[in-house]
């Protein structure tokens, strides 16, 4: 998927979308190095988390299949907004088995250097692969969190952490203003 600006509301105002390369970004010598998986998209621009929710909930039907566990499995969610020079683009929700991260940094609000993949390494738990699917239009609810007019696509991208022997450590929903990202994805033939 690869769109200059197919929502059309940011350019007018000047901001400049982020270039979001789909492997690069979640790569271990990132958070391995304690950088967050969003620096470097936007190296000497103004990126904060404005809004940061820890709770633990029963898992839910996709989420729960997708982290292999039963429903109603307690789970560490994460919910995060991202507020790029000023415009909110990012909504993220990471779920986290809570047996797994219990008493850990992932249940503050700030998990510490090189992020919540950092502190599951230290768990022995690393990600070693990630599976990314993505598209749909905003519930209202997302809507009125980014700011964005009736009618304005997002992107949906719901990324799946695996450990090297493969049990699923975290699901993470991010929704994505689709006018504030531009979505590059390289694989190998």
């Amino acid at each position: 998927m690869h769109s200059e600006n197919p929502g059309g509301r940011r350019p007018e105002r000047g901001f400049r979308p982020v270039r979001r390369v789909g492997g690069r970004r979640v790569a271990r010598a990132n958070w391995g190095a304690g950088r967050s998986v969003s620096a470097g998209e936007v190296e000497g621009r103004d990126l904060v988390v404005d809004r940061v929710r820890v709770t633990e909930e029963a898992a839910a039907g996709r989420v729960a299949g997708a982290l292999g566990v039963a429903v109603g499995e307690p789970l560490c969610v994460r919910r995060r907004r991202y507020v790029l020079d000023g415009e909110a683009v990012l909504l993220a929700t990471s779920y986290l088995p809570a047996a797994l991260v219990a008493g850990t940094a992932v249940t503050e609000d700030d998990p510490g250097p090189g992020g919540v993949y950092a502190r599951l390494a230290e768990l022995g738990e690393a990600p070693a692969r990630f599976r990314e699917i993505r598209s749909r239009m905003p519930s209202r609810e997302e809507a009125d969190g980014l700011g964005l007019g009736a009618g304005t696509p997002v992107v949906l991208v719901r990324r799946t952490a695996f450990t090297a022997s493969g049990r699923a450590v975290e699901v993470n929903d991010m929704v994505l203003d689709s006018a504030a990202y531009v979505l590059e994805y390289e694989f190998d033939a």
